[in-house]
């Protein structure tokens, strides 16, 4: 990935906590619309079709306050967790490589987003 952060070798989380009421099908089009802007790999229409169906079992509609983790296994693919609960596990590294790109590539679309979770914000 651009501005490499992980060499994937190594498990790691993404917790997102909502600040406002977004449905599942709104979450699920803007990943898809990041991943694609980022085409961090070869994302064919069939590739972004799957993940598209991967990301609807993962997601739900979220309230405020609602937390989202990914977690990354190597060998195992993503983990998606609505609170405590794992939802569904999405295999593959080129799915994991394109979903975290959208908050931790550097063409983020929220670069001070993506150095506070790398730790590496100015103080």
């Amino acid at each position: 990935m651009s501005g490499d952060f992980r060499d994937f070798q190594s498990p790691f989380a993404l917790e997102l906590a909502y600040k406002r009421a977004i449905s599942r099908d709104d979450l699920v089009s803007a990943s898809i619309k990041e991943m694609r802007r980022l085409a961090i790999t070869g994302q064919s229409p069939e590739v972004l079709a799957h993940w598209r169906r991967e990301m609807t079992l993962a997601f739900m509609d979220v309230r405020a306050g609602d937390r989202i983790t990914g977690l990354y296994l190597p060998g195992e693919g993503t983990h998606f967790y609505i609170g405590a609960e794992l939802r569904h596990v999405v295999k593959g590294e080129a799915f994991a490589r394109a979903f975290f790109a959208i908050w931790l590539d550097s063409r983020t679309r929220d670069p001070e987003l993506r150095a506070q979770l790398l730790g590496i914000a100015k103080p």
